[in-house]
C-alpha cells in the first residue's frame, strides 16, 4: 500500500509539473487579455472538478438512501467539502479573470450569480451536517439536501446558453473558440485538477475513518463511566 501511495504521490507530481509547463510555456499569450489569460485554466480546473464533486455527492446520497451504508455518506461528505473549496477557487479565479477582461471585479451575470447560489447551496449542505447530531440522521437528512442542491449544478452549467451572458462560450458548435495549444493546455488543466481532487478524496476519506474511530472509542468511554 505505501508503494501504492509512492507511485500515486509521483504521479501526481509529475502530471502537475506537466500542466504547469502547459500553461506557462506550452500555450500563447491571448490576443487581448495578454498573460492574465493563464487564469482562465485554473478557473477551468476548478469548474470540472466542482462539477465531478458535486455529482459524486449526489450519486453518493442517492446510494446511502437506497442503501443506508454509511460508508456512502462519506463518499459524499468528502466529494462535498472539496466540491465546495473548488467551487470557492472557481469564484475566485473568475473575479480575477473578470477584472482582465471586462475591468470591474464583479457583476451580477446569470452564470456568476448561478455559480454563487450552487456555493451558498453547498456550504449550507455542509454547515447542516455539523449541526446534526446522530450518523444516521445527518445522513439521512443531508441525502436530501444534496440531491436538492445538485439541481443547481445543470442549471449553472446552462446559464450561457439560456440566458444572455457576457460570461464566453468555450465550446460552441463550430468547436472551441481557442488556439489549438490552449484548447490542450485547458484539458491538461482539468485533468491535472482532477488528479488532484482523486488525491485529495483518498485523504479525506482516510481521516473521515479515523474521525469516526475516535467518536466510537470516545462513545464507548462515555457508555463505561456511566455503568
Amino acid at each position: 500500500m505505501a508503494r501504492f501511495r509512492s507511485w500515486g504521490l509521483a504521479l501526481l507530481g509529475a502530471g502537475m509539473v506537466a500542466v504547469l509547463y502547459l500553461i506557462f510555456l506550452g500555450s500563447p499569450d491571448d490576443a487581448v487579455l495578454g498573460p492574465s489569460q493563464r487564469i482562465f485554466y485554473v478557473h477551468m480546473g476548478a469548474a470540472a472538478v466542482a462539477g465531478v464533486a458535486y455529482t459524486i455527492t449526489a450519486a453518493a446520497s442517492l446510494l446511502y438512501l437506497g442503501t443506508r451504508r454509511l460508508s456512502f455518506d462519506q463518499w459524499a461528505a468528502a466529494s462535498a467539502e472539496i466540491g465546495t473549496a473548488f467551487t470557492t477557487m472557481l469564484l475566485v479565479s473568475g473575479v480575477l479573470w473578470g477584472r482582465a477582461a471586462w475591468g470591474i471585479w464583479w457583476t451580477w451575470d446569470p452564470r456568476l450569480t448561478a455559480t454563487v447560489i450552487l456555493w451558498v447551496l453547498f456550504m449550507g449542505y455542509l454547515m447542516v451536517r455539523q449541526w446534526t447530531d446522530g450518523r444516521e440522521r445527518r445522513a439521512r437528512v443531508a441525502s436530501v439536501l444534496a440531491l436538492a442542491a445538485y439541481v443547481a449544478v445543470p442549471i449553472d452549467y446552462m446559464t450561457i446558453r439560456w440566458w444572455k451572458s457576457i460570461h464566453p462560450v468555450v465550446m460552441t458548435s463550430h468547436g472551441f473558440n481557442m488556439a489549438p495549444s490552449m484548447v490542450v493546455a485547458m484539458f491538461a488543466a482539468m485533468a491535472g485538477m482532477l488528479l488532484l481532487f482523486a488525491a485529495w478524496m483518498q485523504i479525506r476519506l482516510a481521516l473521515m475513518r479515523v474521525e469516526w474511530g475516535m467518536e466510537d472509542a470516545r462513545n464507548r468511554m462515555r457508555g463505561m463511566g456511566r455503568r
